[in-house]
């Protein structure tokens, strides 16, 4: 995992919440920290010995902020990489999971409505996000020879061809 140990959301998410399953799944995590965009070279060239099996991008400003750049190293080295947002795919990631932005945005209007309408805010419930969506580019599964099982990509919600 590629974090920013400068976010606490993704330290939380690499200290916290993601050890819990690794050890469910029987999986081992190896967290590496970036605190600036001149540091992703670096970390890849250290990736690129140990070769993992994959990467994985939790969610945090510096890595979307450099989507383009780490995207680009991730192609290059020819790991197979997980993104939090669809944008990561469309820019040639291998594949994303998480919140399906169009559906928040348009709960966030729903409750943008009701408070322009006298509702008071704290009224309003907190809500979670309702529909998550699962994104996979074949492009980049064939250009860094992954197969994709169909199982999987049965359940995706787009894939990129």
């Amino acid at each position: 995992m590629l974090y920013d140990p400068t976010s606490p959301t993704s330290a939380r998410e690499v200290k916290e919440n993601l050890p819990v399953v690794a050890r469910a799944l029987r999986l081992t995590i190896q967290p590496w920290g970036v605190r600036a965009a001149d540091g992703f070279e670096n970390v890849f060239a250290a990736l690129n010995k140990e070769r993992p099996d994959g990467l994985y991008f939790p969610a945090g400003p510096l890595v979307n902020v450099n989507r383009r750049p780490v995207v680009g190293i991730a192609l290059k080295s020819q790991l197979p990489s997980m993104y939090f947002r669809r944008e990561f795919v469309d820019a040639g990631g291998l594949m994303s999971y998480g919140a399906d932005d169009a559906a928040s945005y348009r709960r966030v209007a729903t409750y943008m409505d009701k408070i322009l309408k006298g509702t008071k805010p704290a009224d309003l419930p907190v809500e979670q996000p309702r529909k998550f969506e699962l994104v996979i580019n074949l492009k980049t599964a064939n250009q860094i020879g992954v197969t994709i099982p169909p199982t999987v990509l049965a359940r995706a919600d787009k894939v990129i061809k």
